[in-house]
């Protein structure tokens, strides 16, 4: 059985899914430590149209979260270092 998307819905980027790999690996996360990355649209004044939100949700303890002000696809490993490092889950 082929898994395929729903019409209009689109699977994750090969770009997430490299994304959702650099968060685990630069915050040393298991594999029951659940990462969620999203595009959404940004409504606020002065910033890109697209926001990208990612969430890290452990199954005990604090979830986190950062919101970087451009779109998925621009965004590589370097630029989630110090935003991640600067405030991480421990």
């Amino acid at each position: 059985m082929d898994l395929e998307p729903r019409p209009g819905i689109a699977w994750p980027s090969p770009h997430l899914r490299e994304l959702k790999d650099a968060v685990r690996a630069l915050l040393g996360l298991d594999d029951d430590t659940a990462v969620m990355i999203r595009q959404l649209i940004c409504g606020e004044a002065g910033y890109p149209p697209l926001k990208t939100v990612v969430e890290v949700l452990p199954m005990d303890g604090e979830a986190y979260r950062w919101t970087l002000h451009r779109p998925a696809e621009q965004i590589t490993e370097n630029e989630l270092r110090a935003p991640l490092l600067h405030h991480r889950p421990s």
